[in-house]
C-alpha cells in the first residue's frame, strides 16, 4: 500500500496539536503579560505564529473566543509593530493575517519597537536631567550629574551594541555563540 507522505493541510489538526497550539498560546501570552504586553496581543500574535498560515478576523475570534473589536484593535497594532502582515485570498474579500515566521525578524522587529519606544526616551530625559544640574557647582549636585551621565552612558552603549546585533541579522546570534563557546539548553 503507498501512503501519501505530504502532510494533509486541508484536515483539521491532530489533537496533540491542537493541545500544543493552546499550551503554546498560553504560554506566550503569559510571557506578554510578564512584559507588560496585554495577554490579548500576546495570544493572537501567538496564534498566528503557531498556525502558520493566514486567518480572518472571524477564525481568530473563534479560536481565541475573543470580540470582534477586540481582535480589530489588536491586529492594528500587531500592524504596526510589523509582525504581522495582511494579506487578500481571491475566494472572498476578507482580510487574512499572518505572523512573521522567520524568529530573527520577528525579535528584531521587537527588539527595535521596544528601543524606539523604551531607551530613545529614557535617554533623552537622562540628558536633559545631567544638563539640569551641569551649571551647579557643589559636590552633591556634581556626583549626581556623574551618576546620571554614567547611566546615559551605559545606555548609549547598550543601545549601539545592540544595534549592531539586530542589524547583522541571524548571523549574530551564530557569532555571538560561537564567541562565547557552545551554548546548552538548561533543564530544570
Amino acid at each position: 500500500m503507498i501512503t501519501n507522505s505530504e502532510p494533509n493541510f486541508s484536515a483539521p489538526p491532530e489533537q496533540s496539536v491542537v493541545d500544543g497550539r493552546k499550551q503554546f498560546i498560553e504560554l506566550w501570552g503569559d510571557m506578554g503579560a510578564r512584559w507588560g504586553v496585554p495577554r490579548s496581543m500576546t495570544e493572537l500574535h501567538a496564534l498566528l505564529f503557531i498556525v502558520g498560515k493566514p486567518m480572518n478576523t472571524d477564525d481568530i475570534m473563534r479560536e481565541l473566543s475573543i470580540s470582534r473589536g477586540n481582535v480589530s484593535m489588536t491586529l492594528r497594532t500587531l500592524l504596526d509593530w510589523g509582525i504581522i502582515v495582511r494579506s487578500q485570498q481571491s475566494e472572498d474579500r476578507k482580510d487574512y493575517y499572518k505572523a512573521e515566521q522567520d524568529v530573527w525578524k520577528l525579535f528584531s522587529t521587537v527588539a527595535k519597537a521596544r528601543k524606539r519606544r523604551e531607551l530613545a526616551p529614557l535617554s533623552d530625559r537622562l540628558r536633559t536631567l545631567a544638563l539640569d544640574v551641569k551649571g551647579c557647582k557643589s559636590l552633591q549636585a556634581t556626583e549626581h550629574r556623574q551618576r546620571l551621565e554614567s547611566m546615559l552612558d551605559f545606555i548609549v552603549k547598550f543601545d549601539g551594541v545592540s544595534e549592531r546585533f539586530l542589524s547583522m541579522g541571524g548571523a549574530s546570534i551564530d557569532l555571538v555563540s560561537a564567541l562565547l563557546g557552545p551554548v546548552k539548553e538548561k533543564t530544570s
